[in-house]
């Protein structure tokens, strides 16, 4: 039995296996490109590493693509297997294959209350809050979040090897309640001591741009581009909120120049690529900037994936990207997925049901007028879509452009009201105020 760098408790009997999966964890961490190859290595060096095949399960499980789900299962069964050649592994292993087994089954919200419990006397164990903190992420949990790396920061010491890995979380986690100033001191602290922790990097990112302070928010990303430009697909992200926040500036050209190059450097469908590209583009037309053909590559990539609604999330932006170029049968296609998503059970079931549904009328103009109950339904059930606030502020605003079409100034005035609770005001959400013959009160 071996602890690794990371404090997880493992049954392998491999150094070489070893290394290779701290590289892994490392590189999850990161962000880093490395990571799919260091859980090779690790298998490779000890097929029987049971924290290797749930690591590899989650990583398919969290690029949310149907086609995957065949390889998480695969890795399930190989878990479960290595779990009987080691004798039952180890306490760790057993948490981490009953975590993965939640998971496959469709619920990322029971895997992740697996990992929290099964950790709560070591709740620094990097790789299961890491893995937490990911489903609730994509599950829009902020509190449980929170609640998470609350706990974890404080069985923090200065010997705790994902020190800097942890606070970048807990940065996160305390930016998406709006509590701005400690995220800012928490982020900063995780960057000064771990350079590499982009999540850390990011944290700080929300915070001058939800607090609307933009050229604190350029100058941070690019004084650290550096970092997030050795990240995988993360650099990308890392990238559309720099052009957020040129958007902001209303440096058009500069905008464009970002997602030629930083944002869409490569036709990906990587889901979380598209929702980049999407909502960025789709802000771009809002306030007015011609985007030539750009709208081209996502919506055939849309299109090939309209009956994939694994994630309810990934499914709207695919919707998002059908209906900017007129594809409507498409679309019409993909919004009767969602709808019969809806009837099923599982944690995306209900996402769908209770936001999916009614966010997909919203973005194809299929919409009834909302009255505020509504809309204050809708609004309350958005964080159930997963990502962060910065990423569904494209739902809000598409909600408020959908009632200022419909001219429905109260709509816009409510959710602008609700909105102001966690981002400044801006261009683009005045343009939509605008377009009603209205501002909100100061």
């Amino acid at each position: 039995m071996k602890r690794d760098a990371y404090g997880l408790m493992t049954s392998t009997d491999s150094n070489e296996a070893q290394r290779a999966f701290e590289n892994a964890v490392f590189g999850l961490a990161a962000h880093r490109p490395s990571t799919g190859v260091a859980i090779q290595s690790t298998l490779a060096a000890d097929p029987h590493h049971v924290a290797g095949h749930a690591l590899k399960g989650f990583a398919n499980l969290i690029l949310a693509r149907s086609e995957l789900d065949e390889p998480a299962v695969k890795a399930l069964v190989d878990a479960k297997a290595a779990l009987v050649v080691r004798g039952g592994g180890t306490g760790d292993e057993r948490t981490l294959a009953k975590a993965l087994e939640a998971a496959v089954e469709g619920s990322f919200s029971r895997a992740a209350d697996i990992l929290d419990d099964g950790f709560e006397d070591r709740s620094v164990t990097f790789l299961p809050f890491k893995i937490s903190q990911a489903l609730r992420f994509m599950l829009g949990d902020a509190r449980g979040m929170l609640r998470a790396s609350t706990r974890a920061v404080a069985r923090l010491d200065t010997g705790t090897t994902a020190r800097g890995f942890v606070l970048g979380c807990h940065a996160f986690s305390l930016e998406e309640h709006g509590r701005y100033a400690e995220a800012l001191a928490a982020g900063q602290l995780a960057v000064a001591l771990q350079p590499d922790d982009s999540w850390g990097l990011h944290a700080v990112s929300h915070v001058f741009e939800m607090r609307g302070d933009t050229a604190e928010g350029i100058d941070w990303l690019e004084a650290s581009r550096k970092a997030w430009s050795r990240c995988n697909n993360f650099s990308f992200h890392m990238a559309w909120h720099l052009g957020l926040l040129h958007l902001e500036r209303g440096d058009h050209d500069r905008v464009l120049q970002i997602y030629d190059d930083d944002v869409r450097p490569q036709q990906t469908d990587d889901f979380r690529d598209m929702a980049n590209a999407v909502s960025l583009l789709w802000r771009m037309e809002q306030s007015g900037v011609h985007v030539g053909d750009r709208w081209t590559d996502l919506a055939e990539i849309a299109h090939r994936r309209k009956a994939d609604t694994t994630l309810i999330f990934a499914a709207l932006h695919n919707l998002a990207a059908m209906v900017a170029v007129g594809d409507r049968d498409g679309a019409v296609e993909l919004v009767s997925h969602i709808e019969a998503k809806a009837l099923r059970m599982d944690d995306q079931g209900r996402v769908a049901a209770e936001i999916g549904v009614p966010m997909a009328h919203i973005l194809t103009g299929l919409h009834a007028p909302a009255d505020r109950h509504m809309l204050e339904r809708m609004v309350a059930n958005l964080p159930k879509i997963g990502g962060s606030n910065a990423q569904r502020d494209f739902f809000v605003l598409a909600l408020a452009r959908a009632m200022a079409s419909d001219g429905n100034n109260v709509g816009v005035s409510r959710i602008g009201q609700i909105r102001q609770q966690l981002k400044a005001d801006d261009r683009l959400f005045k343009s939509i105020e605008h377009s009603v013959g209205m501002s909100l009160p100061a």
